[in-house]
């Protein structure tokens, strides 16, 4: 029970790596988990899949200060802490070259990917000062090289590294350890768009391309990266803060 009584918020919890890590934390006993996502319907869907009581959820968009604090807050009103924010919470943009982005499709996936990641640790570290605690941000191997036609998401992906570093060593003195999860392709809705948008209708041949370029011969399943994201949340990690953590069978090695 390597979680057991701490207190977590997951962004994008209504998704596939997000529910398969609210899942993963109870039943490595986490005491609450709050399930923050854009639609009330989503994530009712996730709190009955997981049929757990000790799950709640908050609906709002995680790119807006008013909306990070109200999630934040409401956490601290449940759970009296927070030891655990992994924030989760992405979207992949479109899949086109840079020069045929728009500055509103550029926008939309910074928003959500980097100020919803920077917004999260502004609003949790003034809670997490008083008991120290794990922050986890979902980056890509995305944000270790670059991905054409994937101009957003790529930088988006860069940029939290550098906004993970800056927190770790912030947060260093109040015990706050901050790190980032790195995956190469997974089984889940994500991929699934990026297949599409890369080969309207041949999505399942794209599917087949990445697969031989993974070493281990397949996709992620949410499950690989709750894993990972578990174990960055557990005491066990207590002495790593500032890294970068590859879950991707060998993709970019």
């Amino acid at each position: 029970m390597k979680l057991e009584g701490k207190y977590a918020i997951i962004t994008g919890g209504a998704g596939g790596i997000g529910k398969a890590t609210a899942k993963l934390f109870l039943d490595e006993g986490a005491a609450g988990v709050l399930l923050v996502d854009l639609l009330e319907k989503n994530l009712e869907e996730a709190k009955k899949e997981l049929g757990d009581k000790r799950v709640y959820t908050y609906a709002t968009n995680v790119s807006k200060a008013t909306g990070v604090k109200a999630y934040t807050d409401k956490a601290v009103d449940l759970f009296g802490k927070i030891d655990v924010v992994f924030l989760n919470a992405g979207t992949e943009g479109v899949v086109k070259s840079l020069t045929e982005y728009t500055e509103e499709e550029f926008d939309l996936v910074i928003d959500v990917n980097v100020k919803g990641v920077w917004l999260g640790m502004k609003y949790a570290f003034p809670q997490m000062e008083k008991n120290g605690g794990s922050i986890i941000i979902t980056s890509s191997v995305a944000g270790l090289t670059g991905t054409p036609k994937m101009i957003a998401y790529t930088t988006s992906k860069h940029a939290v590294i550098g906004t993970m570093r800056v927190a770790a060593k912030e947060g260093a003195p109040f015990n706050i350890r901050v790190n980032t999860i790195h995956p190469g392709p997974v089984e889940n809705r994500m991929m699934r768009s990026l297949e599409d948008q890369m080969a309207p209708g041949a999505g399942a041949e794209v599917k087949k391309g990445f697969e031989s370029m993974v070493p281990l011969g397949r996709y992620a399943l949410n499950e690989d990266i709750a894993n990972m994201a578990a174990f960055l949340a557990s005491d066990d990690a207590k002495y790593i803060t500032g890294a970068t953590f590859v879950v991707d069978g060998g993709f970019s090695a």
